[in-house]
């Protein structure tokens, strides 16, 4: 599988390893040694939800698509240790309406993906945010925006928006600030259906999106991948969705 992108993701094109992938253990591996680096099935297996036996099971599944791979060996030589294969990964649904196995294996990872985050910002409000200084709390939160736009202006704000980030994702960790920590940027991008009320030229009724809404002091305009039709996902565990979408640490 090929990386031709700013962000070092594995691109998936292949609907078998599409669905390889729609599986939770497997997304829980893939997220776990991204974020944490080479481990073993064993020292998996707790996180993940798996003995280590299953969890081994799986491991090489991922690795017969090029997900996963032999890292060196740690202390115990004779233990198995498995990397992930890349900073990330990423696939999008076909545009060829023909190819119903393509689009049908997008959607089955896109919904898992989108099962497998979708109780994360409830869980950071409970167990994270309370805890934060007032510093980080304040660039914290979430936003919903609205905008009018063709398929090929929502392209260029994705492109845009990678365009940012890349240089954070992919830089060496020795040049990381000294007082930096792990922050999620989680983004939904979701075209609206051809029937939703706010059409250009229709008045907007009172509380319907359209002007950024903010929660509290922490909101802000969101950040976005792509769900339904494709995903990326990179290395600190963080999951974009919304037409597309992708995951990456």
């Amino acid at each position: 599988m090929q990386t031709p992108n700013r962000l070092g993701d594995i691109e998936i094109t292949d609907p078998q390893a599409m669905r390889a992938l729609a599986h939770p253990v497997r997304l829980a591996i893939l997220d776990h040694l991204r974020r944490h680096g080479p481990a073993t099935a064993t020292q998996l297996a707790p996180d993940v939800g798996a003995t280590p036996s299953v969890t081994s099971w799986h491991l090489r599944h991922l690795a017969g698509f090029g997900l996963v791979r032999d890292s060196e060996p740690g202390p115990d030589r004779r233990q198995r240790r498995w990397e992930a294969a890349a900073r990330g990964f990423r696939f999008e649904a076909p545009l060829d309406p023909a190819d119903e196995e393509g689009q049908a294996a997008a959607r089955v990872l896109s919904q898992q993906m989108f099962r497998r985050y979708a109780d994360l910002p409830s869980r950071w409000a409970d167990e994270v945010g309370p805890a934060l200084d007032p510093t980080w709390l304040r660039l914290a939160g979430l936003a919903n925006t609205r905008v009018v736009v063709s398929a090929e202006e929502l392209a260029a704000i994705e492109d845009g928006i990678e365009r940012v980030l890349a240089p954070y994702v992919t830089r060496d960790p020795a040049e990381r600030p000294a007082d930096g920590r792990g922050v999620l940027l989680m983004r939904y991008v979701l075209p609206e259906g051809s029937e939703e009320p706010g059409e250009p030229g229709e008045p907007q009724e009172p509380g319907e999106p359209g002007e950024p809404e903010r929660a509290g002091q922490a909101e802000r305009s969101g950040r976005s991948g792509r769900a339904g039709v494709s995903a990326r996902s990179n290395e600190s565990g963080q999951a974009e969705q919304a037409g597309q979408s992708r995951e990456t640490p």
